[in-house]
């Protein structure tokens, strides 16, 4: 027996020390992400905010990621058509830049629409804000003097936007909850640009429109900017004052983008376009295109957007509610 013992000994120990290595294999790491080119679904034309957003994007996040993110525009429908596209990819490839409405009005504007935010999309991050400019032709009153005229004409005014249901078109009915005698009866145009033919024209008399469509033609002296949405000023539209330097209570209004997938979005996919998206947004290369094309950087955790979608949806859904605007 004694003999024996040391062989035992032996033997034990051998055991022991191989078993960490059975525990140092643990599970498979995750499969790295992308494999393939990443699409990057818009849905609004070429040349638009969204389109611009994402192209401003597209190289950064290519080289970041090593693989080609390609822009696909699917206009339609105020994007809710490419929305709806990227809510049903399973390719765990697709990815798309949305706007407000698509993730907080258009749940409540269409009965049918073919997706739910809160269901159907992985938030990733909010990408860029800007206040919007509240436009009127270069022939009417400024400042105060605007609103004291808007208020005697009464319905006999007319105000813009891209369609009904459109963000322009809840913000200007938002105005008119919070200014006294405002008005303006909505006219529903197809696209900005008509939108600012119509405001040279003097066919409608206001309308709310980004800084960046909105101030070449302040600069140009064809329109004038009455007010800021923003509860501040911007260095997006220096010297612009906030409407509520005019007296307009309780209205702080931004248009916004951000950057979605689908629900079915591996943990991998998620985790690595968040991060180095983060890293793309703080770029000098990218803040700087971005604020030229009037919007104001951002970029969030996925928690952000998720804040920002809850808050936007609780103020849109009261003057929907109010207005009693319904789209189908």
């Amino acid at each position: 027996m004694m003999q024996r013992r040391p062989f035992l000994l032996a033997a034990l120990a051998a055991a022991a020390g191989a078993a960490p290595a059975l525990h140092a294999q643990g599970p498979a790491p995750a499969a790295a992400w992308p494999t393939r080119p990443v699409k990057l679904v818009v849905g609004f034309p070429g040349g638009s905010s969204p389109d611009l957003t994402a192209r401003t994007l597209a190289e950064p996040l290519s080289r970041a990621l090593g693989q080609p993110v390609i822009v696909e525009n699917k206009p339609g429908a105020g994007g809710n058509i490419a929305a709806d596209q990227v809510a049903k990819a399973t390719d765990d490839h697709t990815l798309g830049i949305v706007i407000n409405g698509n993730l907080t009005s258009a749940p409540m504007l269409y009965a049918k629409l073919p997706y739910k935010p809160s269901r159907d999309f992985t938030y990733l991050s909010l990408l860029t804000t800007a206040p919007v400019v509240l436009a009127a032709p270069a022939s009417e009153p400024g400042g105060a003097a605007f609103f004291e005229k808007a208020a005697k004409m009464g319905d006999q005014w007319n105000y813009g936007s891209v369609g009904a249901g459109s963000i322009a078109h809840l913000g200007m009915e938002l105005l008119k909850a919070r200014v006294l005698g405002l008005q303006a009866v909505h006219v529903p145009y197809n696209g900005m640009p008509a939108v600012v033919t119509g405001l040279i024209g003097g066919q409608v008399q206001m309308a709310l429109i980004a800084p960046g469509v909105a101030m070449p033609q302040v600069q140009a002296g064809k329109l004038q900017a009455i007010g800021l949405s923003s509860t501040g000023r911007s260095a997006l539209v220096p010297g612009v004052p906030p409407l509520a330097d005019l007296g307009v209570k309780d209205f702080s209004f931004e248009v916004w983008n951000a950057l979605v997938g689908p629900a079915s979005l591996s943990a991998p996919a998620r985790q690595t376009i968040v991060k180095v998206l983060g890293t793309v947004m703080r770029t000098p290369e990218v803040r700087q295109r971005l604020l030229a094309q009037g919007w104001q950087p951002v970029g969030t955790s996925p928690e952000g957007l998720e804040q920002r979608v809850a808050q936007e949806t609780k103020l849109l859904g009261g003057i929907i509610r109010s207005r009693g605007i319904r789209l189908d």
